[in-house]
Order: C-alpha cells, then sequence, then structure tokens
C-alpha cells in the first residue's frame, strides 16, 4: 500500500469512529434514559429504531450525495446533523428529543459512512487492495461500537446524562478535523457518467444482486445473535454476567479477524472467504440450540464471529468491482438501506418466530438459508464481468 494511502485510511478511520461513536454512545445511553424515567419497553424499540430507521430512508439520498460532492462535504454536513441533535438532547433531555437524536444521529452515520466507503475504493489501484484497504475501515466500527458506549457509561455514572450527550455531540466535529486533508473525489463531469435511472436498475445486474442477497442473509445473522442469544441463555438459566460474555466474546472475535484481514488480502479470493463463512454459519446455527453449557455457546460466539467479521470487507471489494465507478455511492446506498432495514424488522420477525416454532427453530432456518445461499459465493470465484453500463 502507497504511503499517502496509508495516510488517508489512517485519518478516515479516525474520522469513521468519532461519527459512529457519537451514535453507539448515544444508542446506548438513550435507551437507559428513558426506561429510568419509566417509558415502556415498547417506547424503547421505538427509540432504538429509529437509529436504524433513518439510515434506511437515508440511503440512497446519501448515495447520490456522495456522488455528487465527494468525502468532504457529505461529511461537514454529517458533523453539523449530528452535534446539532446531540445537543439539543444536552439542553432538552426529554424522551420526544432523544427521538430527534436518534434520527439526526443514525442519518450521520448514513451520510459519512457512504462517503467514506466510496472515496476508500476510489482510493485503491486493484482487487488485492481493495481488500486490504476495507479490511482496515472495518475495524472502525468494531472500535467504536465499544468507545462511544464506554465513554457514555462512565460519564453517566460520573456526572450524569447531559454530561454524556455532550461528550457525544463533540465527537462529529473531530471527525471533520480528520478529514480536512483528504483530497475529494467527486464524480467527474463528462460523457462516461449519462442521466441516470433509478437506482434499483442497479439489481437488475445479476452479480450485484446476488451480492446483495448473499450480504442480506449474513447481516441476518448478526441479528439473529444478537437478538436470540440472550432468549436461548435465559432458556438455559444463564446469568446476565455469562450471557454478556457470550456476546462480548462475538464481537471481539469480529474485530480480530479484521485486524488479520489485511495481511490475507493477497492471498484470499472474495468469494472464498464468503462462501466459507455462510457455509460455517450454517454449521454453527445448526449447534446452537443444541448446546446448553456456558463455554461452548462461548465458543461457537467466537467461532461464529471469526465467520462474520470476515465477510464485510469482501463484500466491500466485490461491489466495487462488479459496478460501474460512477455509481458507487448508488450501489452503497442500496446495501445500506438493505442492511439497517434488516435491522429494524427482522428484531420484529425474530420475535414472532420463535413464538411459533421456538427458538432453535429460528436459528436452523436462518442456519439452512445461509447454507442454501451458499452457492453463490462459490460462483464468485469465476472470473469477475467488467460492470454494465446501467444507466
Amino acid at each position: 500500500m502507497r504511503p499517502g494511502t496509508r495516510t488517508a485510511l489512517v485519518r478516515l478511520i479516525g474520522a469513521q469512529i468519532c461519527v459512529h461513536a457519537c451514535m453507539t454512545g448515544f444508542r446506548m445511553a438513550a435507551p437507559l434514559m428513558a426506561l429510568r424515567e419509566g417509558h415502556s419497553a415498547a417506547a424503547v424499540g421505538v427509540l432504538l429504531a429509529l437509529f436504524a430507521l433513518a439510515q434506511v430512508v437515508l440511503a440512497l439520498p446519501a448515495g447520490r450525495y456522495a456522488e455528487r460532492h465527494g468525502l468532504q462535504r457529505p461529511f461537514v454536513l454529517a458533523s453539523v446533523v449530528a452535534t446539532v441533535g446531540g445537543l439539543c438532547s444536552v439542553a432538552w433531555p426529554q424522551f420526544g428529543v432523544l427521538c430527534l437524536t436518534a434520527i439526526t444521529s443514525g442519518a450521520a452515520v448514513c451520510l459519512a459512512m457512504i462517503a467514506l466507503q466510496r472515496h476508500v475504493g476510489h482510493m485503491a489501484s486493484d482487487a488485492t487492495e481493495l481488500r486490504q484497504v476495507f479490511s482496515w475501515v472495518a475495524v472502525g466500527p468494531s472500535i467504536s461500537n465499544f468507545l462511544g458506549p464506554f465513554l457514555a457509561g462512565l460519564l453517566i455514572d460520573a456526572s450524569g446524562f447531559r454530561a454524556a450527550y455532550l461528550l457525544m455531540a463533540l465527537l462529529p466535529p473531530l471527525a471533520w478535523w480528520w478529514v480536512r486533508r483528504v483530497p475529494n473525489h467527486p464524480a467527474p463531469v463528462s460523457d462516461e457518467a449519462p442521466q441516470r435511472q433509478s437506482s434499483w436498475d442497479l439489481l437488475r445486474d445479476p452479480p450485484f444482486r446476488n451480492l446483495m442477497l448473499m450480504n442480506w442473509l449474513l447481516a441476518s445473522c448478526w441479528d439473529v445473535h444478537t437478538f436470540l442469544v440472550p432468549v436461548l441463555g435465559h432458556e438455559r438459566g444463564l446469568s446476565a454476567t455469562l450471557i454478556g460474555t457470550i456476546l462480548g466474546s462475538f464481537a471481539l472475535a469480529a474485530t480480530a479477524i479484521r485486524l488479520v484481514m489485511p495481511w490475507l488480502a493477497s492471498r484470499l479470493h472474495e468469494g472464498t472467504v464468503i462462501g466459507f463463512a455462510m457455509v460455517s454459519t450454517a454449521l454453527l446455527f445448526a449447534l446452537y440450540p443444541l448446546v446448553h453449557t456456558a463455554w461452548l455457546m462461548g465458543l461457537l460466539s467466537v467461532l461464529l464471529g471469526l465467520a462474520l467479521g470476515s465477510v464485510q470487507p469482501m463484500v466491500m471489494s466485490t461491489l466495487h468491482q462488479i459496478t460501474p465507478k460512477h455509481r458507487h455511492g448508488e450501489a452503497l446506498g442500496l446495501r445500506s438501506m438493505a442492511i439497517n432495514g434488516s435491522s429494524v424488522v427482522m428484531p420484529l420477525l425474530f420475535g414472532s418466530a420463535g413464538v411459533l416454532v421456538g427458538v432453535s427453530g429460528v436459528f436452523w432456518t436462518v442456519g439452512f438459508a445461509v447454507g442454501a445461499g451458499s452457492r453463490l459465493a462459490w460462483r464468485m470465484r469465476r472470473p469477475v464481468p467488467p460492470p454494465q453500463r446501467l444507466d
């Protein structure tokens, strides 16, 4: 990797952590405050859904905005939106305002992440470098998923909720400080980017459509694990500490594999990694309901974290290879909309399905679907066709 690319990548990861940690901190603190003030679990569920719902609604517009303006203007807008929304909760820490903050912080992450992912894809010079840079970028959310809630929790215990909200609101401007010297890459104005049709036309391309299906299946597995492991642990009589440790081991494993992926990028093919992850996930989901001890559940959680944590860099690398360069922002927007839509809908679906077929049935059904979908990944080992003109 070129020295200039490494420097820019460090700045981009730092900016990503600042914006994402703002959202993850609020996502932990706001529901906690709502519960302490006596709001119902249903109200808290609505509050949590707003963090993802904002990203579903704004994903495609954010992709087009990044295409037109590159990296820096979306980050400026994201920083302003997140900071203003956070400061509103500092001034008026009430449930309705917390809902507004959930929307603004989710919208800011959507704007910033799509612009960053598009920019990173344009920095890479070949397929190997694509895998490397996206492996490094994938470490950022893992860090912010820990950092945001950790800092918010410390300040809540030390100085109260307003202090935690203030810190979260001050993180997004740091993101702009990180990216201010990174060269901008807006879409060129030329005959190569004629008037576009709907972004949904991208789904007419079979490789892109298959990639979105695989990504959605694997993202659903994250939701299944996060949602159902506490339920399964409760059925097994495990303590809250043990259940938290099992989920924490999953997150640590996902982070660990992403730290290793940049060095393995030149030796791996995207289809091999995604296919192996899908088959492994199917097998691990088949075993989960059969395990009754905490240490075995922890082992399965670690293995699942290693499998699922390896996927995102490969998905992002493939996406940038199979879509036209001037439509990367739209493609990333479609991906973001699918992933966040899954996070809104799937927990409700899993809860209803769990009542009908039980927790074990949900694990086995999702595992079967992921295993069946792995054949799409093995097809990716064939030479990648040039991107089709979809405009």
